[in-house]
């Protein structure tokens, strides 16, 4: 597979007679694509219906004839201003029904059908215009970045209601499946139920479960009005560039009407304003970013990438984004160690991508992102990052294929437990993503290469280990490959603990086969409590499990917290990372995995034909005998 590079511009911007020497710079760099236009709704529409589209002619032609290849980018997460005063009530609503006004993005809602009908208009006339004259598509821009896949609009309203009305049918089957007999909710028509959102306390979380897979279902919905216009028109590849620790929607639904996932990727930025980690951690990958954000990912956006066909470990995918320098959004905002645009590029070849594109060629010296630094500064003299890019691009030139195989691990990612964990999260600080994360970092430290599958998942071959925390509702074909006799599973915490329904089962949780353990009663835990086991400690959540499963591991008064049968574990907690590490060791072991305790902030990926080895720390670390420095990449042949 050819791997590339590839870059963010905005000939909008621009004086036109800057373009072709842009354009030029772009090619000597090294650089393969270029993305366009995804914000550029009132350039091309001033007015309603008063179209320019000439100069996007010009500069498609500009990149082409320098042997560049274009992205173009739906502009439908900008609406102008003018669509406002056509649909003055498109607006995204927040819970507390403030609309969301004009003045920057991401400004519509997904559910209202005139906002619609007009992105359907726009992308049917760039689809006529550009299908045959560029080389790939991106669906609007960042799906439900900025908080804005739950809208609490009239127009959310009344297609919830019929979302509803198509789900149960009935209004009696709904009030039966939530449970609406408590605190006398019961509803008797359709046109009764209002949004979860302003109430005297907590609402009823089937309700709330209920709101968020529509509110998951209406971003598919908006996605795929676009991929099927842009496919009448249009052979080339489409994608989306999702965001870092967005769940409010199901991207592997999303996935499936794309031929590529991307995501943008900014390492410092998470690190500062999305990590749950502490002030050590965070003091320590300032520079850097976190070791294993970037990865989780990677791996993740790898399975979205095989949504539409093909098996999650060699799904494709690309960065839209790649952070070159300091950004402008986050709380504090440092800039990168020398060589981290270089590192993060290459992990992500190393977890599959085709493409790496940098956001963005120039640093614009004017609006919200004048801060966000670009391979150029706003002078368009270099930036640190544009000789980074142009090493990459050499190196791309000697490297031979890095595909990807199917890992020896697997880990169960599912958006709807997200869902289900934030709509009744038990404590302040639980949350789906850090406890996978905690989990894929455990493994990570180990040496070892994950594959992220979704739920739908209905065979294990392949693997050795196979992880599921954290699963809401286990699938009844997921449940039966974890029974796999020939690989070590490990399920839990709240892994089936709740219904579809958002309900707590009976049998109760876990209920697996060949597992006699029972989840008697859960508590959550503040940050002051710890419970010391032989190694490390449970924090956050603590199951009382009961059963005659043996039991591989408890606290020191005795209380199990993983037992197991044979290959399969359960683990009745949340551990710190000296526990969950010690419980991966041990898996590992039991599944015959080679492991190699790696020093902090030193990373391995293994593709099909190579050893990467990534240096997060900020100082140098030795692997196998070679130094490797900080923002350090080291490969070897497999």
């Amino acid at each position: 597979m050819n791997r590339t590079l590839g870059v963010c511009y905005y000939p909008e911007h621009w004086p036109e007679e800057t373009w072709a020497g842009d354009a030029r710079r772009m090619a000597e760099t090294g650089l393969t694509w270029v993305r366009i236009g995804e914000f550029a709704w009132s350039k091309l529409e001033p007015s309603p219906g008063k179209l320019q589209f000439d100069w996007l002619d010009r500069a498609i032609d500009t990149l082409h004839a320098h042997g560049l290849k274009v992205i173009l980018g739906t502009p439908t997460a900008t609406p102008p201003r003018w669509m406002l005063t056509r649909h003055p009530d498109m607006l995204a609503v927040d819970a507390q029904r403030h609309p969301r006004k004009f003045g920057s993005r991401r400004h519509y809602c997904f559910s209202h059908p005139g906002y619609l009908d007009e992105c359907k208009r726009i992308v049917t006339l760039l689809a006529e215009r550009y299908g045959q004259s560029v080389q790939a598509w991106q669906t609007d821009n960042e799906y439900g970045c900025h908080d804005t896949t739950l809208s609490y609009s009239p127009a959310a309203q009344e297609e919830f209601r019929n979302w509803l009305a198509q789900r149960y049918q009935s209004p009696d089957a709904l009030n039966t499946a939530w449970g609406n007999t408590f605190w006398s909710m019961d509803y008797a028509e359709f046109d009764e139920i209002d949004l979860p959102n302003l109430t005297v306390t907590e609402p009823n979380p089937a309700h709330v479960l209920a709101f968020r897979r529509f509110s998951s279902d209406q971003v598919v919905r908006f996605n795929r009005t676009q991929t099927e216009i842009i496919r009448r028109h249009s052979d080339a590849p489409i994608l989306h560039n999702y965001m870092g620790r967005v769940l409010e929607f199901d991207h592997f639904d999303v996935g499936t009407d794309l031929d590529i996932a991307s995501w943008d990727s900014y390492p410092l930025g998470f690190l500062s304003d999305r990590l749950g980690a502490g002030d050590a951690h965070k003091q320590r990958y300032l520079r850097q970013g976190d070791p294993d954000n970037q990865a989780f990912h990677h791996d993740l956006y790898r399975a979205v990438g095989a949504a539409r066909e093909g098996a999650p470990h060699d799904g494709r995918w690309w960065i839209m984004e790649q952070q070159p320098g300091p950004v402008n959004w986050a709380p504090w905002n440092p800039a990168p160690l020398p060589g981290m645009a270089r590192l993060w590029a290459w992990e992500a070849f190393a977890h599959g991508a085709e493409t790496v594109c940098y956001f963005r060629w120039r640093q614009a010296p004017f609006a919200q992102e004048q801060q966000h630094a670009g391979l150029l500064r706003p002078d368009s003299q270099p930036a640190p990052a544009l000789a980074e890019a142009a090493q990459v691009a050499n190196e791309l030139k000697d490297m031979p294929d890095t595909a990807t195989h199917q890992a020896a691990v697997a880990l169960i990612f599912d958006y709807p437990s997200a869902w289900a964990w934030d709509t009744q999260p038990q404590g302040a600080d639980f949350t789906y993503f850090d406890l996978m994360l905690d989990t894929y970092r455990a493994l990570r430290k180990l040496g070892l290469s994950i594959d992220i599958l979704p739920s739908t998942t209905t065979s294990l071959k392949g693997y050795k280990l196979a992880l599921a925390p954290g699963l809401a509702t286990l699938p009844e074909p997921l449940k039966q490959a974890l029974t796999d006799p020939g690989i070590v599973t490990l399920c839990g915490p709240r892994t089936n603990a709740k219904t579809a329904e958002m309900a707590i089962p009976v049998p109760l949780p876990p209920n697996l086969p060949g597992l006699d353990i029972t989840v008697a009663r859960v508590e959550s835990l503040p940050p002051t409590e710890a419970i010391p086991i032989a190694v490390g400690h449970v924090i956050r959540w603590f199951e009382h499990l009961e059963g005659s499963a043996e039991t591989f591991a408890e606290t020191i008064d005795g209380h199990p917290v993983i037992v197991r049968n044979q290959n399969q574990f359960y683990l009745g907690a949340w551990l710190d990372q000296e526990g969950f590490v010690a419980l991966m060791t041990d898996l590992a072991m039991l599944a015959g995995l080679e492991i190699t305790h790696l020093p902090e902030g030193l990373r391995i990926r293994d593709t099909a034909t190579h050893r990467f080895v990534f240096n997060y720390a900020p100082e140098p670390q030795i692997y196998e005998g070679t130094e490797i420095p900080p923002a350090g990449v080291h490969w070897t042949p497999l």
